[in-house]
């Protein structure tokens, strides 16, 4: 094994929490009993969580150490000015307004952005954001370039904005009805694509001579800009931390969810540069989340996260991080699992179309290899399709995704290569006996984000 290819893990192991893998006769009384939704499974039920990244991190001896200074002053935490420092040092941004978690910040920011009617254009939706986008009036339009839905085309940077999409949008429905540009880096449900510098000047070009917003949903900004130095020319010589602060000075703020590459277990902001919008979004932070100076955490969350952010700009650590990842790619590949090329920054996702070419799309494909993976080897994993996406809120259909996946997301700092050999064993020997999967039908189906709450039952 190359050092390079794969390095090792940059830390040493300090503390360890002891987990069991249950029989496949228990695992199938689980699943079942989970409705077929890995959502609903006890995490004392699984072997190997790869549901998700999101607050799954390990925190370092630093932030740990940093836990035990928290002011936990109702106003004024001295914990708020050492994160506000941090992030107007590392983002440039004029202001921020912390929030519980990411999705906090996307619904102040969707409030205070979007007038009804108004177009909303993005490199690829996401659950929660189009959620809160669509529930305060917002029109969701997707401008992602067009490889981003082949799942099989291995080409760098395939998050980026396709400008000609943009374009189109803004004449046929004047800038003046396109509340913002909301450009994710890097594209959670395209595999974890990341978007190019080159693309994001083009965007803030574009936009600055039609006068609007571009706000980044930066939750995974730092994989982002590894690929930025790993692959665009003239940054390979950049650090991390210049390559991130430039990202962001083609915008005018972001919503961050500060439990991916802020490596903690909870927490969120809302960046932006205009002092209106920032007035307005003070006013709502205290009726939805908390005072200005919290936003819905404790002090020793946000000093907590304020040594996190520091943390996730050292080489060492998002080399490591992107290529652990790689790592379980290419044990795929080289076994001809079907998965999203090329591989992202923090997730595989199997492509569920290929994997399971027997099931039709309205069969839920990825949530039945998703439930099937769990029964196989005790792995969690999660459905990224035709579920997720939900239902067109004026027609009552589904909302087909070209794109039908089963993510296994990689926690920061929690497991090591022999885990993601298991993991890929374990996928390797269910697609021998893919024939076998059959697709699930809804039992139960909230309105709402139906993927983290619905059940389903197996159909022949």
């Amino acid at each position: 094994m190359s050092l390079n290819k794969y390095p090792a893990e940059p830390f040493r192991i300090k503390s360890v929490e002891t987990v069991k893998m249950i029989s496949r006769e228990e695992r199938e009384k689980v699943i079942k009993e989970a409705g077929y939704n890995t959502f609903l499974i006890k995490s004392d039920d699984v072997y190997i969580d790869l549901l998700t990244d999101s607050g799954t991190n390990a925190m370092s001896d630093r932030q740990w150490a940093g836990m035990m200074i928290g002011d936990e002053s109702y106003a004024g935490s001295i914990n708020f000015r050492h994160l506000e420092e941090t992030v107007q040092d590392i983002f440039g941004f004029k202001h921020i307004v912390p929030t519980h978690q990411g999705r906090g910040a996307e619904n102040l920011l969707s409030q205070i952005a979007i007038k009804q009617g108004q177009y909303v254009p993005g490199n690829m939706y996401f659950t929660t954001t189009r959620y809160h986008q669509e529930r305060n009036g917002g029109i969701f339009v997707d401008i992602i370039r067009d490889e981003a839905h082949e799942a099989w085309m291995n080409i760098p940077f395939k998050g980026d904005i396709d400008l000609n999409k943009l374009q189109k949008l803004i004449d046929e429905k004047g800038a003046e009805n396109i509340a913002y540009v909301c450009l994710a880096v890097t594209v959670n449900l395209a595999g974890g694509q990341p978007v190019s510098m080159k693309n994001m000047k083009e965007v803030r070009e574009l936009t600055r001579r039609h006068g609007i917003r571009v706000f980044y949903d930066v939750t995974r900004c730092v994989e982002n800009a590894y690929f930025i130095k790993e692959q665009e020319e003239g940054y390979t010589g950049k650090t991390i931390r210049e390559i991130v602060h430039e990202m962001f000075s083609y915008a005018d703020g972001c919503t961050m969810s500060g439990k991916k590459d802020c490596l903690v277990n909870i927490g969120g902001f809302l960046c932006m540069n205009d002092d209106d919008l920032f007035a307005e979004a003070k006013e709502l932070v205290v009726a939805y989340e908390g005072m200005p100076s919290y936003g819905g955490m404790a002090g020793r969350d946000m000093e907590a996260m304020a040594i996190g952010l520091k943390e996730s700009l050292q080489f060492e650590y998002i080399e490591h991080r992107v290529k652990q990842v790689r790592y379980l790619g290419d044990l795929l590949l080289k076994a001809g699992i079907p998965i999203i090329e090329p591989t992202g920054g923090h997730a595989i996702f199997l492509d569920a179309r290929r994997f399971c070419p027997h099931l039709q799309q309205d069969r839920f494909p990825a949530q039945s290899l998703a439930a099937n993976l769990y029964l196989e080897s005790g792995v969690r994993s999660m459905e990224r399709g035709i579920v997720s996406a939900g239902r067109n809120k004026y027609t009552g259909d589904h909302h087909r995704p070209k794109l039908e996946t089963v993510r296994l997301t990689i926690p920061r700092r929690v497991y090591t290569y022999r885990h993601m050999d298991l993991v890929a064993e374990a996928v390797i020997s269910l697609y021998k006996r893919r024939e076998s999967i059959k697709g699930l039908r809804f039992v139960y189906e909230p309105k709402q984000l139906r993927f983290f709450t619905a059940r389903f039952e197996e159909t022949d």
